[in-house]
């Protein structure tokens, strides 16, 4: 049967799906896509796979893609991220059995992307992303996709999403963000990019960004004319939103925990699950926070997700009417709804209102105080001290580390290079070396290898070994004749 493509690939394949979910690390795994079908979702996308490590791991293939077959899990897209033309094809191939389509991602603008050149860093190198999806169209059974961000300027945008259109991509999702809007500096996405992408290809187009309600989704669809609307963080905040409704936090958090139950996957996925449904009524019960952040299994996250479930139930018990929701929230804090990031301004805010000096905007003022005081400090810190309060965060009582002769990271203190773990095994390999220090015993291992294979020899050919005794006993009778 041919590969279908474009406008048919959608119908057809994804069955003209309108509400995607999009693919994130480590929250879009089985459990929560479930969860969000149950409730609206038409299409889902697996996290954002390696494409190195899918190839090279059996456990990583099977724990993300290779479980337990679940039917009700499709239309299903599966996201790689790659640099490498072979790489990415080889991965895909492993993939395609299990999926409807390969997607690429060249949208992810995180530190991470950046280091490991792959993602929303790849959006200039055109040359290379041809030969990706030229190579991937050509061997694969399943129709390749893509997810890019878009360039400041819409003209160089719809270029380059006409260049992947030319490539073989066919059908691509448009997130209007640059990949320098992230975090607080993420601001509105531009849909006025997404449509204009919309109107230069003849492929579908799905639009990403802007998205925390069932209208969000009405309207970009009606400003934009794109086949589908993906949602991230709104769908993280309300699985249901596609369903157009904002459901009780503990229903949702009740059935995906369910589904976990039948579809296990790791724990810090659920607990962020948690962080992010609960996000509002763990502002107001601070300690159970704390308490989510620290268990250890899914049974004691369930015994915190009960407890909230508790305290809300009694909050809404004591409730006097006529009572409005707190913090400028739509809805009580128990109630599935969108959360709004802040940006740089409102962290500033936030930061003077915490008692920072100057109102100096960012984390590391708050990392560099030197009194120790928890209020004042980040709250991976804050937890730090619960669980060691005698913990002290003073710079000047650091420990001063000695550094490597050659990269300048601290030097181990018994090493014989002087050096640092990493470049003293680099030298002790290369000079055949040993480092007690270290534990690195490249010399004695040489050593020993020699002798045992000199010990094999001898084994090996018996006829060495008389040999070998008879000229032992020509030169012991040699030595006796010469003392006569």
């Amino acid at each position: 049967m041919p590969k279908l493509r474009g406008e048919a690939f959608w119908r057809e394949t994804l069955r003209s799906a309108h509400y995607v979910v999009a693919p994130m690390v480590d929250q879009s795994e089985l459990a929560w896509r479930l969860l969000s079908r149950r409730h609206g979702a038409q299409l889902c996308y697996t996290p954002m796979l390696h494409a190195q490590v899918f190839l090279r791991d059996a456990n990583y293939r099977r724990e993300n893609l290779y479980g337990e077959a679940c039917p009700e899990d499709r239309p299903l897209i599966v996201q790689f991220c790659a640099n490498d033309p072979e790489v990415f094809v080889q991965a895909a191939l492993l993939a395609q059995d299990y999926c409807d389509a390969i997607d690429l991602n060249l949208g992810c603008p995180q530190m991470i992307a950046k280091r490991g050149h792959y993602g929303a860093f790849l959006q200039e190198e055109w040359d290379l992303l041809q030969r990706m999806i030229l190579l991937a169209n050509e061997k694969l059974s399943v129709p390749i996709t893509c997810k890019i961000r878009v360039f400041p300027e819409i003209d160089k945008t719809v270029k380059y999403a006409q260049m992947l259109e030319k490539a073989g991509c066919q059908l691509l999702t448009v997130h209007g963000r640059t990949k320098e809007q992230k975090g607080p500096l993420a601001g509105v996405a531009s849909w006025e990019h997404i449509q204009a992408v919309r109107k230069a290809v003849s492929i579908p187009v799905f639009a990403n960004g802007n998205i925390q309600c069932l209208s969000d989704v009405e309207e970009c669809i009606r400003k934009t004319g794109v086949h589908g609307v993906m949602s991230a963080e709104g769908n993280l905040h309300n699985p249901a939103l596609f369903e157009g409704r904002n459901p009780l936090v503990w229903e949702m958090a009740e059935e995906y925990l369910e589904i976990v139950q039948k579809y296990p996957c790791p724990l810090s996925y659920v607990r962020a699950h948690l962080f992010k449904l609960w996000h509002h009524t763990l502002q107001v019960y601070q300690q159970l926070r704390e308490e989510l952040a620290k268990v250890k299994t899914l049974e004691g996250i369930v015994d915190v997700n009960r407890e909230l479930k508790l305290r809300c139930q009694e909050e809404i018990a004591n409730q006097k009417e006529g009572e409005k929701p707190k913090e400028g929230l739509p809805f009580f804090h128990w109630i599935c709804q969108p959360y709004i990031r802040p940006g740089p301004k409102e962290r500033c805010k936030e930061n003077r209102a915490s008692g920072t000096e100057k109102g100096v905007c960012g984390k590391r003022a708050l990392e560099e105080e030197e009194d120790g005081n928890s209020e004042l400090l980040s709250k991976n810190k804050q937890k730090k001290k619960l669980r060691n309060p005698n913990k002290s965060f003073d710079p000047s009582l650091k420990p001063k580390y000695a550094k490597c002769d050659q990269c300048g990271n601290p030097k181990g203190n018994k090493c014989v290079f002087n050096m640092c773990r990493g470049c003293c095994k680099k030298r002790a390999f290369k000079e055949t070396a040993d480092c007690p220090g270290h534990g690195l015993l490249f010399k004695t291992k040489y050593e020993k290898s020699l002798s045992w294979q000199s010990s094999q020899r001898v084994i090996q050919n018996p006829e060495i070994s008389r040999r070998g005794a008879v000229d032992v006993g020509e030169t012991a009778a040699l030595e006796e004749a010469g003392d006569s």
